[in-house]
């Protein structure tokens, strides 16, 4: 399945209909969730994704989770959530809880991608993270929702605090590595890449 990430970014992608149990995630874990299922050969797993835009406004992804889980439940025998809580401060867990699903844990994907306990362990405060989704979507999701753009001087009210920028990617991509590393070098970040592959993700969807 092809799909452009402005599409994962504003609209996500519709379930298939054609396996028992549905994942529904964020539209920037599309393109790692249909790798992992493919390179696995599990034909069991569905995936419906809902916008990534919605990280921008959080406090709507309970509600546009429970949307999709009441309209989704007759047809699967299961259906997991692969959001960790990615800014809800606790309300989509407790929502998923109320549903009946279970999703995957974490406070974000930037920990499940690297493993949670290695993520927690790194305690890095100063630390900006970007995946391979977000480094391609850098300009929609940072540049311009910050005005940096336009008004490059808010850089420092921004990032000010941060010391480095992190690239977890997901792939080897050279092509990704560099833009990174110009993410990087527009926020005045110093610039570290660990390669984390899919991480705790791979392992949730593997005990469906």
């Amino acid at each position: 399945m092809h799909i452009d990430d402005e599409t994962l970014q504003d609209h996500g992608i519709s379930a298939q209909g054609t396996g028992d149990i549905l994942i529904l995630a964020c539209g920037a874990l599309a393109r790692e969730i249909l790798d992992i299922i493919h390179i696995n050969g599990w034909s069991h797993l569905d995936l419906q994704c809902l916008p990534a835009i919605l990280h921008n406004t959080p406090e709507k992804i309970p509600d546009a989770i429970e949307a999709a889980v009441r309209d989704h439940k007759e047809c699967y025998s299961q259906i997991f959530v692969a959001y960790a809580d990615c800014g809800t401060g606790g309300l989509l867990q407790a929502r998923c809880a109320e549903l009946g699903v279970e999703m995957i844990a974490g406070p974000h994907c930037y920990s499940f991608f690297e493993g949670n306990a290695v993520f927690a362990a790194h305690d890095e405060m100063t630390a900006f993270y970007l995946t391979d989704f977000l480094v391609r979507q850098f300009d929609a999701f940072v540049t311009k929702p910050l005005g940096l753009d336009r008004h490059p001087e808010l850089r420092d009210m921004y990032f000010g605090n941060y010391d480095k920028l992190v690239y977890q990617a997901q792939t080897d991509d050279p092509a990704l590595t560099a833009k990174a590393k110009d993410c990087a070098d527009f926020l005045q970040l110093e610039f570290e890449r660990r390669f984390t592959g899919y991480g705790d993700l791979e392992t949730a969807l593997r005990d469906m």
